[in-house]
């Protein structure tokens, strides 16, 4: 869908920089695009590699580990229709962990093999279940401690203070969230009354 609006908004501006004679202009700006774009790119490669690094440790170390042991039984209590001691439930915890620290990267993994795992608990296998709508609405809005990509941006752009967004981000993400898990809930309540 999304490459049919970039499509449609690349030939609409072509056609009229054909039509007001600003061809030249577009061209110029498509080449100084992709220049940059690539510049951006190879400048965030270091940064990214950095936090990454930063992520495998802290992953390897078992301080998501410990994390996900706090989180637990906040998640319980999210996700009750889960078995206690199902692999699902591991899953949740360390997506959740790696995502409070910005982690995306280590995060996805792990929510894949989370949707998985929560799929062979569904019983109803062409719909996606309570706990699958419950897990993508809080991954989605995901509280960020630490939100290491847009640090890195920020670093590459020349930030005076690339960290000064962690608790506007905190406050924004924590606001998503109990959003997310509200509208969840108001939705749940709302789709067992229609069965």
């Amino acid at each position: 869908m999304m490459n049919f609006v970039f499509g449609f908004l690349i030939i609409t501006g072509i056609i009229v920089s054909m039509l007001t004679g600003n061809v030249d202009a577009v061209t110029n700006a498509a080449i100084s695009s992709a220049r940059s774009a690539v510049e951006r790119a190879a400048s965030l490669v270091g940064i990214f590699a950095l936090w990454l690094g930063v992520a495998k440790v802290a992953e390897d170390s078992g301080f998501l580990r410990i994390i996900t042991r706090i989180l637990e039984p906040f998640v319980r209590f999210l996700f009750p229709s889960i078995p206690k001691g199902h692999p699902a439930m591991g899953s949740i915890l360390m997506n959740f962990s790696a995502n409070l620290f910005g982690f995306g990267s280590a995060a996805t993994p792990f929510g894949l093999k989370a949707m998985k795992e929560l799929q062979q608990l569904n019983r109803k296998k062409e719909e996606a279940s309570e706990a699958m709508c419950t897990f993508l609405a809080i991954n989605v809005s995901s509280i960020t401690f630490l939100p290491t990509t847009i640090i890195a941006l920020r670093m590459e752009a020349g930030s005076a203070n690339p960290m000064e967004i962690v608790g506007t981000t905190l406050f924004a993400t924590s606001v998503s969230t109990l959003t997310a898990v509200l509208a969840d809930y108001v939705f749940r309540i709302i789709n067992r009354g229609r069965i």
